[in-house]
């Protein structure tokens, strides 16, 4: 809807959660460089582990809410560190950047990066399966953490399972890093309580892209509420189901939303 508002987003992220050898430390320089409040940095948690370098792949960058002059973009990442001994730690995570409009460009307000909590001292036979699907669900490191917390809801894992039966699908966020509010209201959201997920790829074709077929999204938006999704957003306002079990809107172009009630 507005890319700038994404680029933004990302920018701040990768400057702070990637250094070259010996420049962990000039994050702040990095942040500033952008235009940006450099003090941001000491919000960053979980994307500045210790480390003498580091890089950063961007999985996704998915709005948590758009409205006219405020932003959350959820930036789905991976990250390798080399430690001072020369080993490379992989991990992750997701931060929810949240942005106003400003001139000449938007600007970056704070950071809430993912907090998803220590793992459970043994995982649910459904957190199981779906923590072993491989590629027909494939978990970014902050959701995967999620799952292996325990803090996600069965009816969100067992919908999962069902849809990999006919789809392969990317998550972007189950449960932390997502705004405790549905954005820009005092209603919380069903993602932080551990029942909802979002799927930004169905099939390897981004909900994004305008080339995917249109069909795909709509079958996809369909077989989530025959899991058991009480409220299914996407790019597509779709008919029928029960009452408002379907919505679309600016912040749900970018991807699929699957809420339940348990």
């Amino acid at each position: 809807m507005q890319p700038e508002v994404k680029e933004r987003a990302v920018a701040v992220v990768e400057a702070i959660g990637a250094w070259p050898a010996g420049e962990r430390d000039a994050a702040m320089a990095r942040v500033g460089a952008l235009g940006l409040e450099p003090s941001l940095v000491d919000q960053a948690g979980a994307l500045r582990p210790g480390g003498a370098e580091a890089v950063l792949e961007v999985v996704d960058a998915q709005y948590g809410g758009i409205l006219a002059d405020s932003a959350s973009v959820l930036v789905v990442c991976r990250q390798w560190v080399r430690r001072g001994d020369g080993t490379v730690v992989a991990g992750g995570t997701t931060v929810d950047v949240r942005l106003r409009r400003a001139s000449p460009r938007w600007t970056v307000t704070a950071l809430h990066p993912a907090r998803p909590g220590a793992p459970a001292a043994e995982p649910g036979g459904a957190a199981k399966r779906v923590l072993a699907a491989g590629p027909a669900i494939e978990l970014p490191p902050a959701a995967a953490a999620d799952v292996r917390s325990g803090a996600v809801h069965t009816s969100v894992l067992d919908a999962l399972w069902e849809l990999a039966r006919t789809h392969r699908m990317a998550v972007s966020v189950v449960r932390s890093g997502h705004p405790l509010n549905v954005f820009g209201t005092d209603r919380p959201s069903d993602h932080p309580r551990g029942r909802a997920v979002d799927v930004w790829r169905i099939d390897g074709h981004a909900v994004v892209d305008p080339a995917t077929p249109r069909r795909l999204v709509e079958s996809f938006m369909r077989a989530a509420a025959a899991a058991g999704s009480y409220n299914v957003g996407g790019p597509i306002r779709l008919s029928g189901g029960a009452a408002d079990q379907f919505f679309t809107d600016d912040t749900h172009r970018d991807h699929v939303h699957l809420g339940f009630r348990a």
